[in-house]
């Protein structure tokens, strides 16, 4: 691949599959772009380049179909852990080396990653300007003038770049999202709880999100996919299944603020960005519902002016009482607010913030998702330096309220201003909604066929969806495969293979005993206690699925299949009472790599 040329996941994973290039080239390529690119204050710091492309090496003794992410190279915004490197949250005198990953890096790695360095942000992660840093101020790639976005801003600004096509930031207020507006990127905040963080240093431990910058949707939800899932060391963990990222609803509702309820600040072109946003989801079949947006401010005022600052405050409440000068002075003085309230002032929120998060469910129960401005206008670097605090607060306006209710989003980019200033929206949805939220933000986005960044390169096409097909899905993942015994028995039913894919990690493969051909069974286990197992989807028409299952014998079955992504398909699995004598073979990923490893 031409090194000056930006890939996404989806095009460096097809490239490592296909042999055009191999993950260890991927990732000298990665370095050389971040030394040729020039700005130290992207990253705080990065991984021995020997190191990451022997990582990169060793994957070639895994088999490539069982790994989603197979050679990505990944950016970790340094709050989260990576085992080897230190975590600073920006801040020297609070850093400390791990010896493990964090949840997520590990789901990361295990899916075929590979981590590069850590990122810039604002100083434990209060911010969303990108200038609150002892480690400089990362250059924003779109627009020199702009602030990069905060607290992620290192992250967001290394996607843009095309330093490196995937980067893990956090979110409690907006951190996951501004920047990606600022640096014309995709930034999905998923559902609280979804994503563990377990190996994430806090700013509001009860609103923390690990979040997701890309260049396009699809490649965001590839990340997604392999996250997920129940994490017994994090106690905020929730089981949240991703579901299936289909197609536009036929009746999409969209809602939208009431007259007048939205402010710009006096940025007419942002309000026109929207302005112009709304009316490309109205074309592409979207009816709007007016909302009310008040009980959503009050919320977002909640955040900061409630007893929510607390819980920033706890977490290096240590530090500003032994070395207070080691803290960013605007960050110690947004913090040091987090000492004063009384749990008397706590509960009071409590019980206000129960009663806006039932007007939000009434307001989302008549609408698909709400359109918002991501943030409603964007600053320069010495605007905020000069009005640090009043201006950072500007920009969450509409980002500040998310996690206090409970909602899941996704920050997309909507225009290039006149200016040449990155404008983008944000849709937003109740917790559990991520994937239909994905399903509407990927055609928005396709659809302004705006450049990918800070490029002039055009959007990569959608990738296909296989919900799309007319047939029934249908997963095979031994003797059927293609080129092995038995794929005949579908050919003879005009099957057609539809995609490769891999499960999520809740299944054990066996090799069963006296089995002709030689077959494998496939068991469901608890959530992340298996591996990822590569399998085939095929397409049968509704007579040649009843036929072809019909003619399956004992002790096999059909069931429901997860998929790395969350999608649900019917598949082979195996009854356990028919595992005595069997051997586990999960650790090869799949039934191809187990027959190769046979000779």
């Amino acid at each position: 691949m031409d090194s000056r040329v930006i890939e996404t996941i989806d095009q460096i994973v097809a490239a490592h599959r296909s042999g055009t290039t191999t993950p260890a080239d991927t990732v000298a390529r990665t370095f050389a772009r971040i030394r040729a690119h020039g700005d130290p204050a992207i990253f705080i710091s990065l991984r021995a380049e020997a190191d990451a492309i022997a990582e990169a090496r060793a994957l070639a003794d895994k088999d490539p179909t069982s790994l989603p992410l197979y050679g990505v190279p990944v950016a970790v915004k340094d709050n989260i852990d990576v085992a080897g490197l230190p975590t600073t949250a920006a801040c020297p005198a609070f850093a400390s080396t791990p010896t493990r990953d964090a949840t997520a890096v590990a789901k990361l790695r295990a899916a075929g990653a590979i981590v590069i360095g850590k990122t810039n942000l604002d100083q434990f992660a209060t911010g969303l300007v990108g200038v609150r840093s002892p480690y400089g101020i990362p250059k924003n790639p779109v627009h020199g003038d702009l602030v990069p976005g905060g607290s992620s801003s290192g992250s967001a600004v290394a996607v843009a770049a095309g330093l490196v096509p995937l980067a893990l930031g956090t979110d409690t207020a907006g951190s996951g999202r501004v920047p990606a507006m600022l640096n014309n990127i995709v930034g999905l905040k998923p559902s609280v709880g979804m994503i563990s963080t377990a190996g994430v240093v806090p700013a509001c431990r009860t609103l923390d999100c690990v979040s997701i910058f890309a260049l396009t949707t699809d490649d965001a939800v590839t990340a997604l996919s392999v996250m997920t899932g129940l994490d017994a060391s994090d106690p905020f963990s929730r089981d949240r299944p991703l579901g299936t990222v289909g197609d536009l609803p036929k009746s999409l509702r969209i809602g939208v603020p009431r007259q007048g309820q939205l402010v710009f600040f006096g940025d007419r072109a942002s309000e026109a960005g929207f302005a112009a946003a709304l009316a490309r989801l109205t074309r592409l079949g979207a009816t709007t519902v007016e909302i009310d947006l008040e009980p959503f401010y009050e919320t977002a005022r909640l955040l900061y002016e409630g007893p929510w600052i607390a819980e920033r405050y706890l977490v290096i409440r240590d530090l500003l009482a032994s070395a207070p000068d080691a803290i960013h002075p605007v960050t110690r003085e947004i913090t040091l607010a987090g000492a004063r309230p009384s749990a008397a002032d706590a509960f009071a929120a409590f019980y206000r913030l129960e009663a806006l998060r039932a007007v939000a469910r009434r307001t989302f129960a008549g609408i698909d998702a709400l359109l918002l401005p991501t943030a409603p206008t964007a600053y320069t670097t010495a605007q905020v330096l000069a009005d640090p605090i009043t201006l950072n607060s500007r920009l969450g306006t509409y980002t500040n309220f998310v996690n206090l209710l409970d909602l899941c989003g996704i920050a997309v980019p909507a225009a290039m201003r006149d200016d040449g200033i990155p404008f983008g929206v944000t849709l937003l949805a109740p917790a559990g909604r991520d994937a239909a939220l994905a399903a509407i933000a990927r055609v928005f986005h396709a659809d302004t066929q705006l450049p990918v960044g800070a490029t002039a390169l055009p959007q990569p096409p959608l990738r296909p969806l296989a919900a799309s097909t007319d047939g029934i899905a249908l997963a095979v993942v031994g003797a059927h495969l293609s080129g092995m015994p038995l794929n005949h028995e579908l050919s003879a039913l005009d099957a057609t293979l539809v995609e490769t894919a891999v499960t999520a990690p809740d299944y054990k493969l066996y090799a069963l005993a006296g089995t002709t051909p030689p077959k494998p069974g496939l068991l469901r286990v608890e959530a992340n206690a298996g591996a990822a197992i590569a399998l085939e989807i095929y397409s049968l028409s509704a007579a040649a699925f009843g036929r072809f299952v019909a003619a399956i014998p004992p002790p096999l079955g059909i069931g429901s299949i997860r998929l790395a992504d969350g999608r649900l398909v019917k598949g082979f699995l195996v009854e356990p009472a028919a595992l005595g004598g069997a051997r586990d073979i999960s650790a090869f990923g799949g039934w191809r790599a187990f027959m190769a490893a046979q000779g």
